[in-house]
């Protein structure tokens, strides 16, 4: 009976936490278009000096990293 009372309890912070949606507000999208400007301005200044950059900063942008 513990055992169960205690993975309940334990289970209801994830529950709670996954059933947030989250939805983009101002900020964050204000947000994004810097990162993105200041990536443009660092492609700009300093290209990727071959295939093998220029595909990482492709994943990289695509992953969000």
């Amino acid at each position: 009976m513990r055992i169960c009372l205690f993975a309940a309890l334990a289970a209801l912070p994830l529950l709670s936490i996954s059933a947030c949606q989250r939805d983009k507000g101002p900020a964050e999208t204000a947000g994004e278009k810097l990162d993105n400007a200041g990536t443009k301005v660092r492609d700009t200044l300093d290209p990727p000096r071959g295939p093998a950059e220029n595909l990482g900063r492709k994943l990289d942008r695509a992953t969000g990293q």
